[in-house]
This record gives structure tokens, C-alpha cells and sequence, in this order.
């Protein structure tokens, strides 16, 4: 059986209770950070990379793309529109040695289409409706030059004519 540390002993008349261990002292928020990030560092961690892709990837391209996994020495990037996929394509080998340079081990780069997480903002049907061309309330009524039809301001403003007229353009002539 071991024998409890005097700091961790009390003694009363007749009686000698055990208490708990002192915690250790409290570090730091910042030498916890920088603990973790040495961690990352070490480790080859993607942490490390989302940290330094800023200045990687440059003003121009890191925003539009982002590093999505780093397996085995391959580094997975998503770009969020075609063309920024095909700048990150032209643009691989300068990639390759700023990772380099910033002390990444990335032994290869895929490039693929990434859409962002974040949910498109998406109109409300009001607001939609609100400013649809058929709408005789908000455009008011016109004549449809090609048929003389009465037809809303708003369809003869996006067409050049009527609905019905476009629907004809539209459709093939059997």
C-alpha cells in the first residue's frame, strides 16, 4: 500500500483524513494554441495547411479554393467554380513549391470542383413573384406588337413580345 505525500495528509485529534491532490497550475490559453499547432505542424496535420493557405494559395486564388484532405502526401483541393479549378490546374507546380516552402510535405496535388458549404442565398418566392414579368399590377398592360393582344409591360420587356408569341419562338414548327 502506498503512503500519501504531508501535503495531502491532515490530522485531526484521533484522526487523519487523505485529501485530494493539488490540480497543477493552470497554463496558458496561448501556450496550450501554440502547443496544439506545433502538434499540427509535426504531424503534417490539414490544420497546419487551412492555417498557412492564405499565403500559399496567394490573394487571387485562396479564397475561391481550399484545401479539402491531405492523405499520405496527397493534398486534395476544391475550387469552387470551374475556372478556378482550371487556374489552380495551370498554376499547380508554383503550388507544389510554395507548399514546399512553407514546410508541407506535399508530395502530389489533385484539383477537383468543390461547392462551398455554405448554402446559396436563396430569393424568397415572394420576392420572386414580386418582380415577375407577367405581373400586370406592378408592369401594367401593353399590346403584344406581334399579335395585338393585350399582354403585360414585363413579358414585352424581357421578349419583345407576349408570352404566347415567345412560347411559339420556343417550341419547333411541325
Amino acid at each position: 500500500m502506498a503512503i500519501a505525500p504531508d501535503s495531502q495528509r491532515r490530522r485531526l485529534p484521533g484522526l487523519e483524513l487523505l485529501q485530494t491532490a493539488a490540480p497543477p497550475p493552470a497554463e496558458p490559453l496561448k501556450k496550450c494554441l501554440g502547443a496544439l499547432q506545433q502538434g499540427w505542424r509535426k504531424d503534417d496535420h490539414l490544420a497546419a495547411l487551412w492555417q498557412d493557405w492564405p499565403r500559399v494559395a496567394g490573394a487571387q486564388l485562396a479564397p475561391h479554393c481550399r484545401p479539402l484532405s491531405l492523405q499520405r502526401g496527397v493534398l486534395t483541393v476544391g475550387a469552387s467554380h470551374p475556372q478556378w479549378r482550371q487556374a489552380l490546374l495551370y498554376n499547380r507546380p508554383q503550388l507544389i513549391s510554395a507548399l514546399h516552402q512553407a514546410g508541407h510535405a506535399v508530395r502530389d496535388l489533385r484539383i477537383q470542383q468543390h461547392h462551398s458549404l455554405q448554402a446559396p442565398v436563396l430569393e424568397s418566392e415572394a420576392s420572386i413573384w414580386a418582380q415577375h414579368p407577367s405581373r400586370t399590377d406592378v408592369h401594367g398592360m401593353g399590346t403584344c406588337p406581334d399579335c395585338g393582344r393585350p399582354a403585360p409591360n414585363g413579358e414585352m420587356k424581357l421578349w419583345g413580345h407576349c408570352g404566347f408569341c415567345h412560347r411559339q419562338t420556343l417550341t419547333p414548327q411541325i
